[in-house]
């Protein structure tokens, strides 16, 4: 049993998984799964993807490490590969090994800016603004920036320097600026707080504060980013002329393989023309695994597929369908359906079915999937996130469409 010798930091569910190909997962006992949760966002392409299989494999025979001391040639190319077709401005990258990483980093980079640019009396700023349902990792760092106090239970004295306002309520943002805010810092779609997306407005406002009060914008894209929302990033999807400092990806970017980056903007932060990817130096950041051969090689393989085969536009068709679909069974079970792209959240409406004693009504209807033949994932008390591989053939959508519909009218 895993749980004598693996720490129990996760609540697992009662399959093992055994092999995947494409959008299925088996378990031991030979059980066919529609997977819609996809690693959480991660497996992009789905299971064992030959194209991702035959790059892994083949700098695996050739190098698989070697010290970031040293110059990496595919980290080059990756590199300009995510600034030139996924952000889209002039950056530089660091890459890490995930999500939580990357937001540790970004953060780094803030307060670095916050020294750079002081207070009047020349003390630094620090502060960074986040908000309430956010999800930035587990990290002391991370866990910090989250505005969920569930996970922050017994692991305080937190680090300081965090501020949670609500989402998508651009007043209370305003109010909650002081002297010592050096940053602002959003995902454009709050996963794992409910799939809830940020409003244009909101959004737009946000990156007029940061220029008014000279702040960072720094965008959390670990779940919303590389075509899952539609666009290349979360933030396009939903204001696209908006500009942020600071970019954290993870996720998708290796489709299952452990991979991480953040991006900082190449624009000028003084009148000197200092660019702020610059204050970053030799000893500012670093990681051992940080862009290995073998990630770079294999998230080369995922981000060129996503973008040769228009992955993205076909992530903002298909969740479109899922919407109107599920809309269209008009169940009183449903009360919305949230997201962008193929990061969808089912909101249940509270009170139209029984829940068991110590579930939430999202882990129930999971459970019930599960037992069905369809993974999904919670996202909240009260939401179930649908989350497939960008590339889920339209025949395995509708499989696994039927399946909630079934689960759901069942309730």
């Amino acid at each position: 049993m895993i749980q004598e010798h693996v720490l129990g930091t996760y609540g697992r569910a009662p399959i093992t998984v055994a092999k995947g190909e494409g959008s299925y997962l088996f378990d031991t006992e030979g059980r066919r799964y529609v997977d819609f949760c996809a690693g959480i966002a991660t497996c992009s392409l789905g299971h064992c993807h030959a194209k991702v299989v035959e790059a892994l494999s083949r700098q695996a025979g050739q190098l698989m490490h070697c010290s970031n001391l040293y110059n990496i040639p595919q980290q080059e190319e990756l590199a300009a590969l995510i600034c030139d077709k996924m952000i889209g401005l002039p950056g530089k990258i660091f890459f890490c090994n995930s999500g939580a990483e990357a937001n540790d980093g970004i953060i780094k980079v803030a307060r670095r800016f916050g020294h750079r640019h002081p207070q009047a009396d020349g003390s630094p700023r620090y502060e960074v603004i986040t908000f309430n349902k956010s999800f930035h990792g587990r990290t002391l760092g991370s866990m910090a920036a989250t505005g969920q106090t569930k996970i922050q239970v017994e692991f305080d004295p937190l680090l300081v320097g965090f501020k949670y306002v609500d989402f998508n309520d651009l007043e209370a943002l305003k109010a909650a600026v002081s002297d010592i805010t050096c940053g602002i810092m959003l995902e454009a779609v709050q996963g794992e707080g409910g799939v809830n997306p940020a409003n244009p407005e909101f959004l737009r406002g946000v990156a007029a504060l940061c220029k008014q009060k000279d702040l960072l914008l720094m965008i959390d894209e670990v779940q919303c980013g590389f075509g899952r929302t539609g666009a290349t990033m979360g933030w396009k999807a939903v204001c696209p002329e908006v500009e942020p400092d600071l970019v954290s990806c993870a996720k998708g970017i290796g489709g299952g393989f452990p991979m991480g980056c953040f991006w900082v903007s190449n624009r000028a932060i003084d009148a000197a023309g200092t660019q702020l990817s610059s204050i970053m130096g030799p000893g500012s950041h670093g990681s051992t695994f940080g862009g290995t051969p073998i990630a770079c090689a294999t998230s080369l393989a995922v981000v060129t597929e996503i973008v040769e085969q228009g992955l993205t536009e076909r992530a903002a068709k298909l969740g479109e369908y899922i919407k109107t679909t599920v809309e269209g069974w008009n169940l009183p079970c449903v009360e919305t359906v949230r997201g962008l792209g193929l990061l969808r959240g089912i909101g249940l409406r509270k009170g139209a079915f029984t829940v068991p004693d110590g579930a939430t009504p999202a882990a129930y209807v999971n459970t019930l999937c599960m037992q069905a033949g369809l993974l999904a994932c919670p996202a909240g008390p009260d939401t179930l996130r649908l989350i497939p591989a960008l590339n889920v053939p339209q025949e395995v959508l509708e499989e696994g469409l039927g399946i909630l519909k079934t689960v759901l009218e069942k309730l």
